[in-house]
Order: structure tokens, then sequence, then C-alpha cells
């Protein structure tokens, strides 16, 4: 029997207080910058118990303007910009190579958080993105070289073998190459901060860049 998806939908709750910490949020006293408060909210929510809070929304258009938008991994955040990556031959960097600007966004639950960036994005150098797939995992390395990100896929034996060859060799040679992988920065042209009130009198704050400054405006819920 099929589940009833509009009753289903009707019974689910959003911030449970049971699972949920909603928090005051003085945007007055945010700071100057968005980065500073990125940071702090990011450790207050894996403090807080956020399974993943690094994960994100990574929402690109194609040459057309069609909008695509799929999960990925925050590899870092600093002066340059939100950090994520992929292949250069994935739907995404293909999307990237045709029109370099996106957004990004974060949702943490467990304190009614949101937290939204859009810019351009540039690619780093390739010996940047070396280093940054290095450090990672025997498994980020392996998933990397067995490539062929976003292609069609003839059947789950071909990834399989593919996979098992790039396990082996990301175990016999740690520094292998990953030659498409590619590292992808974001400098944000905005950044909206988002914080979740029981009586629905939530905080919006945006971050907005004009010039070398950035201004800082609430918005209406």
């Amino acid at each position: 029997m099929e589940p009833d998806l509009h009753a289903l939908l009707r019974s689910l709750r959003v911030w449970d207080p049971a699972v949920t910490d909603l928090r005051p949020f003085d945007a007055g006293r945010a700071p100057a910058e968005p980065l500073p408060l990125f940071a702090r909210w990011l450790a207050d929510v894996a403090a807080a118990g956020q399974p993943e809070p690094h994960t994100m929304s990574l929402a690109t258009a194609d040459a057309d303007g069609l909008p695509d938008v799929r999960i990925v991994m925050l590899h870092g955040a600093d002066e340059r910009g939100w950090s994520f990556a992929t292949h250069a031959h994935s739907r995404k960097g293909g999307h990237l190579a045709a029109r370099p600007y996106a957004a990004l966004a974060f949702y943490w639950p467990v304190l009614g958080r949101q937290v939204r960036v859009r810019g351009p994005v540039t690619a780093a150098p390739p010996e940047e993105a070396r280093a940054d797939l290095h450090a990672r995992s025997t498994g980020a390395l392996a998933s990397a070289l067995t490539g062929r990100q976003s292609a069609v896929l003839a059947s789950a034996e071909d990834l399989a073998r593919a996979s098992e060859a790039a396990w082996e060799k990301a175990r016999r040679a740690p520094d292998t190459p990953a030659p498409s992988w590619t590292l992808y920065h974001l400098a944000p042209d905005e950044a909206e901060f988002f914080q979740g009130a029981a009586d629905r009198r939530h905080v919006r704050l945006r971050y907005r860049r004009e010039g070398e400054e950035w201004v800082r405006e609430l918005l209406w819920p």
C-alpha cells in the first residue's frame, strides 16, 4: 500500500522542541563581515550535534540558464571564499565552466538555522586541488580516481570494477593525481543568515557586498 503523501506531510513537524534549540540571535551584534559569523555558527551547530554540518546544497545553472542543485561538502572557507570540489567534466563542473556563478545553502535544524551564500566561482590552481584531495581520506581519493562522474553507467558491475581498481591504486599510491579533480572557490556577493524563532519572527540578516565593503541589512521573514 502506497503511503498517503499529503497525510504524511501534514503529520510532520518543523523544529520540534524535543530536538531543536531555537536560540536568540542579536543581529545588531553580528560582525562586520560574514565569514566570522559563519565560522561561529558552524561551530555552534557542530557542538549541538548537527549531523554532517559541513554538507551544503550547491545550485548551478547550465548554458541555457536551467538550474540544478545537489548536496556537496564544504572543503574550506577563507578570504578567497567558500570552497568545494568536483571533477571538471561532471555536470556541475560543466555548468561552472559555462556560467561561473553559484549559490550555496546550509540547513542546520538542530538550531533552526540556515545560511545562504551566492557569488562568482573560480577554479583554484591544480596544485591546490591536488593538495586538498591528498589531505583527505583514502576513500575520497578512490572516489576521485574512479572518475567519469555524471556519465551514463552501463551496469553496476562496471562501477564495481572501476571502484575496486581505484581503491587498490589509492591504497598503493596515495599520491596518485586525479587530473580532472578541481577545487572551486565561491567568493560571495551576498550571504544571508537565518535564525528561526518559535513565534515565527525569524531573524534574517543579509550581508551584501558594495565594492570592498559589506552592507548589513535585516530582511522581513
